[in-house]
């Protein structure tokens, strides 16, 4: 008796054609299912990915990743699809997908069209048909895309008819939900009152009982850019609760989301940078028995990564209070020195956009590629446009002179005297509104700059 060939079944369909007639995954199913049988074909497995767009990378496509392990394994001796879009659009994908088919004599056809992959003249036809399909699916993505960036544009949704907390839908527009506003201003005015989320969530839950939304709810205030006005780089896109400049100040300040666990609270938590590992430093307590029986604590701050252990400094909170406060005015001094070279530096050259400057990267690129210019040249220009590029993608002027202005005034004769007599919550909401990373250095291990929040 023959033996029966071993066929797979691979089914797709991306987000937008899951409503299209003959596409659904269920018709795929059945006409193929339907072909195995005529064929006598014995169905070794059914793989599907659904809402999967055939051009995205594999890694993304389950279902594909399933159906290659199996033939590795040799389970399959023929893949069955309903076209070749629903196989493949892709024609880098398609290359190392049918190198991995031929060294496990695995076939693959499609049952509505007429492909055949063994002949030289066939693989012609194949990548002719998958740059086709790669051009049309590149230029469908692309239309979407005109369309979605017109509509935020206008201020129009694009994901459906939902809004984030705060917000609703309304004639297809986002607008402040008046039900809860308050709420959402609440929680940005107490958040800059003390720098700390978890603060913040217990705050309004707090204050507002039953009316308050879920801490989940509450922690995405502080991560959704549509708070700011902005959405997928369109600005003014609704009103919004923050400024874009505090939005921006949020994620810094939130970038590490260290837990002590103590009840102890950390003037430099998230603040002080390994320069071995780039990890902010954890506070820790060290406890130790005094002479007349009393206990005394000190807070220390050391680098305790999980994995990849190293040599690191571990310095004493008091040791970092000093220096910050003995070193605050020249960190300022070099602020100014700063804003003075970019003063010079912005006289002596006209403002160039940055559109322009990546432009003329492009077309030297171009250039060099086809040989027009020399390495040497290509060199000195790369270099210059790159330095160009990077002043122009640095804080802007503006915005340091006024930030400038704003520490001066904040760092005033006496300000320590004040400072003293903060506790320790209000210290650290201190150096967080002031400071975004203080540098210690790797050889010495002490403290060697710092960083202003700007």
């Amino acid at each position: 008796m023959e033996k029966k060939l071993r066929c797979a079944i691979y089914i797709r369909v991306s987000t937008e054609e899951q409503h299209l007639n003959g596409l659904s995954l269920p018709a795929q199913k059945a006409a193929l299912l339907e072909y195995a049988d005529r064929s006598g074909y014995q169905v070794a497995g059914i793989y599907a990915d659904e809402g999967v767009s055939a051009r995205k990378a594999m890694k993304h496509r389950k279902g594909l990743l399933r159906l290659l392990e199996d033939v590795k394994q040799n389970k399959i001796d023929m893949i069955l699809v309903t076209k070749l879009d629903r196989w493949f659009r892709n024609i880098k994908d398609y290359n190392i997908t049918e190198e991995i088919l031929q060294s496990h004599n695995c076939h693959w056809k499609t049952i509505f069209e007429n492909y055949d992959s063994s002949t030289a003249n066939g693989q012609m036809v194949i990548n002719i048909m998958l740059s086709v399909n790669q051009a049309e699916c590149d230029r469908t993505s692309e239309r979407i895309k005109a369309v979605f960036d017109y509509k935020r544009s206008i201020g129009e949704v694009t994901s459906g008819m939902c809004a984030p907390y705060g917000y609703m839908v309304v004639h297809n527009r986002i607008q402040k939900d008046a039900a809860v506003a308050d709420i959402v201003e609440e929680a940005y005015r107490y958040y800059f009152t003390c720098y700390s989320r978890k603060r913040t969530i217990l705050h309004i839950q707090e204050l507002f009982g039953s009316r308050a939304p879920s801490a989940e709810i509450i922690d995405r205030l502080f991560q959704n850019e549509k708070y700011s006005g902005r959405w997928k780089g369109q600005e003014n896109y609704c009103d919004p609760y923050i400024s874009p400049a505090d939005f921006d100040r949020i994620q810094k300040i939130t970038q590490s989301k260290l837990r002590p666990a103590t009840e102890y609270t950390y003037i430099f938590s998230s603040l002080i940078r390994c320069p071995v590992c780039g990890r902010w430093f954890t506070g820790v307590l060290k406890k130790q028995k005094l002479k007349n029986g009393g206990i005394s604590i000190y807070p220390r701050y050391l680098c305790a990564p999980r994995y990849d252990r190293h040599p690191s400094a571990c310095i004493s909170e008091s040791v970092v209070e000093t220096y910050m406060v003995d070193h605050i005015f020249c960190g300022i001094r070099d602020l100014t020195l700063q804003i003075s070279i970019r003063e010079k530096s912005r006289q002596r050259r006209p403002a160039v956009s940055l559109k322009r400057l990546e432009e003329e990267l492009q077309r030297l690129n171009v250039m060099f590629q086809k040989g027009r210019i020399t390495e040497e040249f290509y060199d000195q220009e790369y270099g210059r446009l790159e330095e160009a590029i990077r002043r122009q993608t640095t804080v802007p002027y503006a915005e340091m002179k006024k930030r400038h202005a704003e520490l001066s005034e904040t760092f005033c004769a006496g300000w320590q005297d004040i400072y003293y007599r903060l506790d320790n919550e209000r210290k650290r909401a201190f150096w967080k509104s002031t400071i975004s990373e203080i540098n210690v250095d790797p050889d010495t291990h002490k403290l060697c700059g710092f960083k202003f929040l700007i």
